[in-house]
């Protein structure tokens, strides 16, 4: 989970995707460097062949491209950098840890943490991740059989309640 705090207190919270096993996401304290709205990554992507076909979803930009093939860099909207190259943005959540480091959010929910931070707001990373291959992190049964909206975890209900109006102040 991500939370926003203000004077001590959490005011917005959102699910989370961290780093996956090899990716890990530094903990520690760090402060927003940088924001930027429309954020490509510069090592993920995939890679498509002449016609547009993805051959690799997972890829790395250094990985050999197809005759007629390219590579397109991964969207990171709503990026807010914390630490090299690692930060919080919108994303897709399958349930479990499987970001190459950064911090993925719901797009409305990364939405709203961009629009309330400032470069330098403090950010503190704590937790663990599964030490497990990414091959046997566990996955909910609901997310197996392809539908990832299924997950009852990022229901409306499970989230918290809003803030009291106006939280921004």
């Amino acid at each position: 989970m991500a939370y926003l705090l203000r004077d001590g207190r959490p005011v917005l919270a959102s699910p989370i995707s961290s780093g996956r096993y090899g990716h890990l996401t530094k903990t520690g304290s760090f402060k927003v460097l940088e924001k930027e709205r429309n954020h490509y990554s510069s090592m993920y992507g995939k890679i498509v062949d002449a016609r547009g076909n993805t051959v690799v979803a997972d890829a790395d930009a250094d990985m050999v491209v197809p005759s007629g093939g390219k590579f397109i860099p991964a969207p990171m909207h709503y990026f807010m950098r914390f630490t090299g190259a690692d930060g919080m943005h919108a994303g897709y959540l399958p349930g479990y840890p499987a970001s190459h480091g950064c911090v993925r959010m719901p797009e409305q929910l990364a939405i709203a943490f961009f629009n309330s931070v400032n470069v330098d707001t403090p950010v503190t990373v704590f937790g663990s991740t599964p030490t497990g291959s990414y091959a046997r992190q566990r996955q909910s049964p609901l997310m197996r059989g392809g539908n990832r909206f299924a997950d009852p975890r990022f229901a409306p209900r499970f989230m918290p309640p809003p803030p009291p109006f106006p939280w921004w102040r």
